[in-house]
């Protein structure tokens, strides 16, 4: 946006990069030995009717009232960011696992596609809360789902003709390089720096929506 894409060629474009660096990012942790295949492929699998849906829906709509709707989300993920959360576990069993994840998983499906940013703090919070697992566990869930939800994603933004492929590629090749080396340092140093970095990343998207210095 900030390179004078609207908002909804912006939306589109982004899922080059997120399809890349979560894919990459998948190949990292699990090089880490952290994963849980089974269960990120059965959350996965919910979200994708939302992901399909939530598409067709960004390509409709105009874009000024995507931005608002933008802002209006990134200030809720930024307070659900601050607010201080209790440690959890690291429940490794599907047995123990809260049926209630995976309706939730449909409507962040739908909110990935969308409008994807941020989307990784909801199944964050989605996972954290109602699995109870610490954020190192709940990031490589993260991954895999948001890898899986933006396929369809991408093939119908494509389809509509809202990608700007120079930027797409570019952004995905620094997301390979982001999202393989982001998953070892977040696996090495906890999860308070995946808390400081989602709130800065949260910061500078909340920015180039409503650029006070734009026009």
């Amino acid at each position: 946006m900030l390179f004078g894409c609207d908002s909804v060629l912006a939306n589109g474009t982004n899922r080059i990069h997120i399809l890349l660096q979560n894919i990459t990012a998948v190949f990292s942790f699990k090089s880490e030995q952290i994963k849980d295949f089974d269960l990120s492929f059965k959350m996965s699998l919910f979200t994708l009717p939302g992901a399909i849906l939530g598409a067709i829906f960004a390509v409709k709509i105009d874009a000024a009232l995507f931005n608002k709707i933008l802002a209006f989300v990134i200030i809720i993920l930024l307070i659900l960011m601050v607010i201080p959360r209790k440690k959890n576990g690291k429940q490794e069993s599907d047995a123990k696992v809260n049926k209630l994840i995976y309706p939730v998983m449909f409507f962040i499906g739908f909110y990935g596609g969308f409008i994807q940013a941020g989307a990784g703090i909801f199944i964050m919070a989605a996972i954290s809360g109602l699995l109870k697992l610490d954020l190192i566990r709940t990031n490589a869930h993260k991954v895999f789902i948001a890898f899986v939800f933006t396929i369809p994603a991408l093939i119908i933004f494509i389809i509509s003709d809202q990608i700007r492929w120079d930027y797409g590629l570019s952004l995905g090749a620094g997301s390979v390089l982001g999202g393989w080396f982001s998953a070892k340092f977040s696996v090495k140093k906890g999860e308070g720096v995946i808390r400081v970095a989602l709130v800065i990343a949260a910061l500078i998207m909340l920015f180039s929506v409503l650029n006070p210095f734009k026009g």
